[in-house]
């Protein structure tokens, strides 16, 4: 952040990171996506019934982190 004389302050630190803000946010969307289909297709070849615990538990977390976040939303 640099001020000039004039009392005027100059974001362009700010301007410059909230350009490449999405930029970050899909580099990182795309290697979370990319684990993500990696671990589904190593879980698959595990078997059926891993296959289940892993849905049963990931829809256990879901409904946690709802709950949670209805709880303190208010």
């Amino acid at each position: 952040m640099d001020e000039s004389g004039l009392g005027v302050t100059v974001y362009a630190e700010e301007a410059l990171l909230g350009l490449l803000l999405p930029i970050w946010q899909l580099v990182i969307g795309a290697f979370v996506l990319l684990v993500l289909v990696l671990s589904v297709g190593r879980l698959a070849r595990r078997g059926r019934s891993r296959m289940t615990t892993a849905l049963l538990v990931t829809a256990a977390v879901i409904v946690g982190f709802t709950a949670v976040g209805v709880l303190l939303q208010g």
